[in-house]
């Protein structure tokens, strides 16, 4: 393992060592947390982006929602999260506004079409329907 790989190792593992924990996994309270979380990790081991351009993109999204007037309260965390992931995605030129849209959009169709109980998934052949099968 090179200095450099160490050195983003002991970045993550330092970050991760600040999330609320289960035994030894982080807790989330719903599944697109964790998707959120993973996604941002991900993308950081890829070399999008270093942990400390991804603290800092979080920490000004926070800090902006706090100037707003939102409450330090800890229960938009993961909102904070995800605004930060997409416009740090779009910064360095992963997606644009447009992309990130369609994505969403495709999603609540997904989950709009999908019966309480059965998991979501996202028609990758088609308009973004849910999964049939």
């Amino acid at each position: 393992m090179s200095q450099h790989d160490l050195r983003r190792d002991l970045e993550h593992r330092h970050a991760l060592s600040r999330f609320p924990r289960e035994t030894d996994y982080p807790v989330f309270a719903e599944p697109w947390e964790a998707q959120a979380f993973a996604l941002a990790v991900k993308l950081s081991e890829q070399g999008h982006f270093t942990w400390k351009e991804w603290a800092a993109a979080l920490a000004d999204e926070i800090k902006a929602a706090s100037s707003g007037g939102e409450p330090d309260d800890g229960s938009r965390y993961y909102h904070h999260w995800l605004t930060a992931l997409e416009r740090l995605v779009m910064a360095k030129g992963l997606a644009d506004s447009a992309a990130l849209v369609a994505r969403k959009e495709a999603w609540a169709e997904a989950y709009r079409g999908t019966p309480h109980g059965k998991p979501i998934e996202l028609d990758t052949e088609s308009s973004g329907g849910p999964h049939q099968g």
